[in-house]
């Protein structure tokens, strides 16, 4: 955390760069990951840079969602501080924990006993994975939102739940990325399958007439006041 202060030593530009692979190839992310663990005796990432631009993505896209959500100043502070602190760190702690254990237990090879998955990169890929769906959901949804989602048309319903599903995905495939760089884990593939039953809940929304989009930023809505 001690880099954060040290803004000059910080390499912005392949940050910025990995936010871009994580939309266009994000298996690129993770082709230095063995590399690190070589040079640097650890998997997760070092350098703060990633974190500092995730923070600057965390205030644009919830101001976006106050504008569009007609939130004072005071309910875009109590917004921008659930989405960093509730949806992202505690909500991704969990998550991670959860993938850091799963790894643990019945991911690593047999013959590979001495090396576990660090709960630190654990953390990054679930951040990795983050950063597609913010996005997506806060960011170009908000450009549909009022025009198309907010209403009771099948294709508004189609385009809003679509959205969602493609965020899911995104944040499913990078985390399998994820865990499938590391030498010492097999059959990371596991971690793709619960797409299979979110791709019925997907298609039982649209039949159902339930909105995400709609329904998500209505809980936002609620959550501020």
């Amino acid at each position: 955390m001690h880099r954060l202060l040290h803004v000059n030593q910080m390499d912005f530009e392949f940050a910025f760069w990995q936010m871009i692979y994580l939309f266009l190839s994000p298996s690129k992310v993770y082709r230095n990951v063995v590399y690190r663990k070589q040079t640097k005796n650890q998997y997760s990432r070092d350098d703060p840079a990633f974190l500092v631009l995730l923070g600057i993505w965390f205030i644009i896209s919830s101001t976006g969602l106050s504008v569009v959500l007609r939130l004072p100043f005071v309910a875009f502070i109590k917004f921008l501080t659930w989405v960093v602190v509730i949806d992202c760190v505690a909500i991704g702690a969990i998550i991670a924990t959860l993938f850091w254990f799963f790894a643990n237990k019945y991911l690593r090879k047999r013959d590979i006993n001495d090396e576990d998955v660090e709960w630190g990169f654990a953390f990054d890929v679930h951040l990795n994975a983050f950063f597609p769906p913010l996005l997506i959901l806060h960011v170009f949804q908000l450009f549909f939102f009022n025009v198309l989602i907010n209403h009771d048309w099948f294709i508004a319903r189609l385009f809003g739940n679509t959205l969602w599903m493609i965020a899911v995905i995104y944040y499913a495939y990078i985390t399998f990325l994820g865990y499938s760089s590391l030498p010492h884990l097999h059959k990371t593939q596991i971690l793709l399958y619960p797409l299979i039953p979110i791709l019925f809940f997907y298609i039982i929304t649209l039949i159902s007439g339930i909105n995400i989009c709609r329904s998500i930023l209505e809980f936002y809505h609620y959550r501020v006041y």
